[in-house]
């Protein structure tokens, strides 16, 4: 039953070759081969890590070739049976939801790995450093394309052992500290949602056939399952997936993993991995339980915007400028549970748009700030001082990477909030109103901190400070180029999600009774021809009302 509906819901086209398989297999290959690597031998084992990080980016990027714009299903399916009863299969399959987030994945792995140095190490661990990088890209991606909830959990899974040892093995002075509350918050999170699945499983086989794990199937069958142990199943997913982004207030793990984590571990945390629980309730909430995500949507946005105003608010308290981003993105991804909880066709556009843009500014901020410290061997911001005088090049890349967080008009951020205010406005009105003084807001922290650490004149510490140098700007480059192409020209981007965002709306519709406005889907179309303005009527508006001011004036003979 699970390979019929994944047949009917795939694109006919799908290539012989087995490139899901493949992008997920070759990290883990190169994860292997990077511990084998000899200890005398450290450059070895990150040429071999970067060399594998590289090939699975290319596997990535050459799926937008693949991809067929326009096409709602999922492509490029690969099915293969684990288990008959239960029904457990390798089953992995991209849609335009998933799409950017395993390219975005693709692409930061090689850039964190060749951005900066394993912490405090001394050459002779570096070979578990860059294993556990390549298999905490084999369980991000695994997320992203598994089609099978046992899968998913997994690949869910896995991504918590490379980083609670990144953490660990190579984070800053608390990091046993940072690792075991990361690893608490996650595993507490994750045992509510294997209790979730497993019930989900077993009471969808109650309407006959065996216990199947596939999500098309059960997400398809709708009415199986009662409406109130529906909401129970949600919520069971919904702990798991809220504790991921984080969202407040199951969030207070995330600042100190930030703060104590390797660069790379840093850009990673935010850049992906928070996208697993962004995209879970995506796939696994909107999708398998719509009725529930329906009735839950108005406490999950009211999350989402405390968590835009908290993460602010506490971002200008901090004093490390690492802890500031950190809470920044606590900011940010209130903004995504916004819009995904909007159940508009814009508000969940945007929210999928968003991921992928706080992933490529995050990341490059974490990125800029590591630089910082290994040239300086600090975060306090009151220490830095004056940075832009000796380094002009190094502060006017961290200033289109601040503008890009700020969702500067122009820039990859200001297209995703404001996509997502436009879409959380339609039936979300006051907290869409809320949500964007979080942007005021993020425009005071973000500048108030550049002001201190760049401007002014430098103490002698930091007098010489250097330069961005060429390898540094080589590695920044593409994240640079991806704001602003993001910013300037999206629409490649939103024609590859929104075919899948609008049959998640219909699904959502078809299985409740919510509506979304029609003005989120048919804009101007519903006002009547006849009382449309069109540039034409527009102007001869202008010119009558013209004609009738000129007539209402006195005559020159008047009084």
């Amino acid at each position: 039953m699970s390979t019929a509906l994944l047949a009917s819901s795939a694109v006919p086209s799908a290539p012989d070759f087995p490139i899901l398989t493949y992008v997920i297999l070759l990290p883990l290959i190169g994860a292997v081969s990077t511990a084998l690597v000899s200890r005398r031998r450290p450059d070895a084992a990150k040429a071999l890590a970067v060399l594998f990080s590289v090939a699975t980016a290319g596997l990535a990027i050459s799926m937008l070739a693949l991809f067929e714009t326009g096409e709602a299903g999922y492509q490029m399916v690969v099915h293969a049976t684990w288990l008959t009863d239960p029904d457990i299969a390798w089953s992995l399959g991209v849609d335009g939801i998933s799409l950017w987030l395993v390219v975005l994945t693709g692409i930061l792995f090689p850039i964190a790995m060749l951005a900066s140095k394993p912490h405090g190490a001394d050459g002779q661990d570096d070979k578990q450093y860059f294993a556990w990088l390549l298999l905490l890209e084999v369980g991000c991606i695994g997320s992203f394309l598994a089609l099978d909830m046992f899968l998913f959990f997994v690949m869910f899974e896995i991504v918590l052992v490379p980083m609670y040892f990144l953490i660990a093995g190579w984070g800053h002075d608390d990091r046993k500290y940072a690792a075991t509350k990361f690893f608490l918050y996650t595993m507490f999170g994750s045992a509510f949602m294997l209790v979730g699945i497993i019930a989900t499983a077993y009471l969808h086989a109650r309407g006959g056939g065996p216990v199947t794990f596939a999500l098309p199937v059960i997400a398809e069958n709708q009415g199986i399952i009662a409406v109130t142990t529906g909401r129970w199943l949600f919520l069971s997913f919904a702990i798991a997936f809220a504790v991921k982004v984080p969202l407040f207030p199951v969030h207070t793990w995330l600042p100190d993993a930030h703060t104590q984590a390797p660069t790379a571990g840093s850009v990673i945390l935010a850049a992906v991995m928070l996208k697993l629980g962004t995209y879970g309730f995506l796939r696994f909430g909107l999708y398998l339980f719509p009725e529930a995500a329906l009735w839950a949507a108005p406490g999950m946005v009211t999350l989402g915007v405390i968590g835009i105003i908290y993460g602010a608010i506490c971002a200008a308290m901090q004093k490390d400028l690492k802890r500031l981003v950190a809470y920044s993105s606590v900011a940010h991804l209130g903004f995504i549970a916004l819009g995904t909880f909007s159940l508009t066709t814009q508000g969940i556009q945007g929210s999928v748009f968003q991921m992928m843009a706080h992933g490529i500014s995050t990341g490059a901020l974490f990125i800029l700030v590591g630089m910082i410290y290994e040239r300086r061997h600090t975060r306090q911001i009151q220490v830095l001082k004056g940075l832009q005088k000796p380094a002009p090049i190094f502060a006017a890349v961290f200033t289109v990477v601040v503008m890009s967080s700020l969702a500067l008009p122009g820039l990859n951020g200001f297209v995703g909030e404001f996509v997502i205010l436009q879409g959380s406005f339609l039936t979300r009105r006051w907290w869409a109103v809320v949500a964007a003084t979080g942007i005021i807001l993020a425009a005071f922290y973000l500048l108030w901190a550049y002001q201190r650490v760049f401007h002014g004149t430098p103490d002698p510490e930091n007098a010489d400070f250097a330069e961005l140098k060429i390898g540094e700007g080589l590695v920044l480059a593409p994240l640079i180029a991806i704001i602003v192409i993001m910013g300037v020209y999206p629409k490649p981007i939103f024609d590859r999600i929104e075919p899948s965002v609008t049959r998640l709306v219909t699904h959502i519709e078809d299985n409740t009774d919510y509506k979304q406005p029609r003005v989120a889907t048919e804009g101007d179309e519903i006002v009547p021809e006849s009382e449309r303005r069109t540039p034409d009527s527009a102007d001869q508006a202008h010119d009558t009302s013209g004609e009738a001011a000129a007539d209402d004036q006195p005559s020159e003979g008047g009084h």
